[in-house]
């Protein structure tokens, strides 16, 4: 994402600062006041999972253009690029599910993020669709991280019956629930199904390859450079709100349910 923001902007003259908040508010807040004071010209913002209605109302005060991108802020008049995560998610457990898999459980990520609740929505819609039962014994929170993914596929395993197939909040979640299912005796791929979200460039490098849902992030990044290029030059009126459509990649990390 942020090549796409760069490649964009660099070509019209800007520099871009680059700040990670870890999903932390604090450091959110932190980093947004310091570029304030810097005097940057606009803001394209991935709200960390719990965004203040304070942060939001601060933005709105400080009159610079905002863009935010894969994550949602409640009522706001921000212009938003981002993929639809209901689909998404829709699309990867319906594979699992063409598959013949009827235990799904869906790991990772912080559930107090709109991108977490829009794949929770995708993935039960998907369930009920099929006449299944949602368990909520299957749904795990954990950190959208390697140590997250293989502490909530611990946890997952230890029900007396487990899920055959697994959807992962994302890629990196989805890696470190490949890699702890080796560590706990299990193929992934073949002994249970792993399907992840978003596409970065490693799932294709993983063993197994995985599959995944392409998020089209250097895309998003671009699409979102624009409309923040066109409020510094004043050329934009109403705030915009730009959705692309998700696309499943098949590739090894998943089989059909024994």
């Amino acid at each position: 994402m942020l090549a796409g923001v760069h490649h964009y902007l660099e070509q019209i003259g800007y520099s871009v600062i680059l700040g990670t908040t870890s999903e932390s508010k604090e450091k959110q807040d932190s980093l947004l006041a310091t570029m304030m004071e810097n005097r940057v010209g606009g803001v394209i913002l991935s709200p960390a999972a719990a965004i203040s209605e304070e942060i939001l109302l601060k933005l709105k005060e400080w009159d610079i253009p905002v863009v935010l991108v894969t994550r949602k802020a409640p009522e706001t008049s921000f212009d938003y690029i981002g993929v639809d995560n209901v689909l998404g998610a829709k699309i990867a457990v319906n594979h699992l599910l063409q598959k013949g898999h009827r235990r799904i459980a869906y790991l990772g990520g912080p559930a107090e993020s709109t991108a977490w609740k829009d794949r929770y929505e995708g993935y039960c819609q998907a369930l009920q669709e099929a006449g299944l039962a949602l368990h909520e014994s299957l749904v795990q929170n954990s950190p959208a991280t390697l140590n997250g993914g293989a502490e909530a596929v611990k946890q997952i395993l230890r029900q007396t019956d487990p899920p055959t197939a697994i959807f992962c909040y994302n890629d990196v979640v989805a890696f470190g629930v490949m890699s702890e299912l080796r560590n706990q005796g299990l193929i992934p791929g073949k002994d249970v199904s792993v399907v992840g979200f978003d596409n970065i460039q490693e799932a294709e490098q993983f063993y197994p390859k995985l599959t995944t849902v392409a998020a089209f992030p250097q895309r998003i990044g671009a699409l979102a450079a624009d409309p923040l290029y066109r409020r510094l030059k004043g050329l934009d009126g109403e705030a915009k709100q730009i959705i692309l459509k998700p696309e499943l990649i098949v590739r090894d990390s998943c089989s059909y349910c024994k």
